[in-house]
C-alpha cells in the first residue's frame, strides 16, 4: 500500500499518513540515503582492517568474516520471520532488540547498506581494474562516482523528509490539520490549489487570499496522497464557484 489514508468514524474527517511505513517512495529514499552512509563507513573500516591483517598474512580471514557478516545480515533482513527470530535471540541474550516499526526501519537500513556497499565497492573495484589494465590513466571517473554517492544520499534523505506528510481534512470546519509539524490551514483563505503528481505523491501549491492586503501565514507547498489532493481541490472549488 503506497499511502495510508483513513476515514475516521466521523465522515467529515479524512486522515492520511505518508511515511516510510506507508509509501514505497519514502521508504526507498530513506533506505538508500541511510544505507549509503553506513556503506561508506563499513567499507572504510573493512579496508583498514584488511590492510592491517594483510600485512600479517591474514587478509583472507578478514574477507571471510566480513562476507559472513553481510550474508548473515541479509538473511535476517529478507526472512519472513525476522521479528520472531530476533525475539528469541532477545530472550537468550537478555537484551532489548528492535521490534515493530523500529525493526522495519532497521531492516530497510540493512538492505540499503548492503545494496550501496555493492554499488560503491563495485565502482572502487572497477577503478582499480581499469588502472591496472592501463585502460584509463587513473581511476578518477570511478572514484568520483563513488564519492558522489554521499551528496546524493544526503539529497535522498532530504527528499524523503519532504515527501513525508501526516494530517487530516475536516470537511465540516473546512480546515487542513498537519501534524508533523502541527499546523492548521483554513481553506477559506486558500484561493486556489495547483497539483503536480510525482510518483505516489501529489505536491500541492497553495495560493492564499490577501484580505485587506494582509499577508496570510501558512505553508505554500504540502505533500499528500493523490486522492487527498483531489479532495482538497474539490473543497476549494466548491467555495470559489
Amino acid at each position: 500500500m503506497d499511502e495510508d489514508a483513513v476515514d475516521a468514524s466521523d465522515s467529515e474527517l479524512v486522515q492520511w499518513r505518508r511515511d516510510a511505513s506507508t509509501s514505497r517512495t519514502v521508504r526507498l529514499l530513506w533506505s538508500l540515503g541511510v544505507g549509503t552512509f553506513f556503506a561508506a563507513i563499513g567499507i572504510i573500516v573493512f579496508w583498514r582492517l584488511y590492510d592491517l591483517a594483510n600485512q600479517a598474512g591474514y587478509g583472507v580471514v578478514v574477507i571471510a568474516v566480513f562476507a559472513a557478516l553481510v550474508v548473515t545480515a541479509f538473511a535476517f533482513a529478507v526472512t519472513s520471520n525476522t521479528e520472531q527470530r530476533l525475539e528469541a535471540l532477545s530472550r537468550r541474550l537478555s537484551i532489548e532488540l528492535p521490534k515493530g516499526a523500529t525493526l522495519e526501519r532497521a531492516i530497510d537500513a540493512v538492505l540499503g547498506t548492503i545494496a550501496m556497499m555493492g554499488v560503491i565497492g563495485g565502482l572502487m573495484i572497477a577503478g582499480r581494474v581499469v588502472t591496472q589494465q592501463g585502460l584509463l590513466p587513473g581511476a578518477g571517473p570511478f572514484t568520483g562516482l563513488a564519492a558522489l554517492s554521499i551528496p546524493l544520499a544526503l539529497l535522498a534523505l532530504v527528499l524523503a523528509s519532504f515527501l513525508q506528510s501526516v494530517g487530516a481534512i475536516d470537511r465540516d470546519d473546512r480546515t487542513i490539520y498537519l501534524y508533523e509539524p502541527e499546523q492548521a490551514i483554513d481553506l477559506e483563505v486558500v484561493q486556489s490549489i495547483s497539483t503536480r503528481q510525482v510518483g505516489d505523491a501529489a505536491i500541492l501549491t497553495l495560493e492564499y487570499a490577501q484580505p485587506g492586503g494582509q499577508y496570510v501565514a501558512g505553508p505554500r507547498r504540502i505533500v499528500v496522497p493523490p486522492h487527498i489532493a483531489r479532495e482538497l481541490q474539490s473543497l476549494v472549488g466548491e467555495r470559489t464557484v
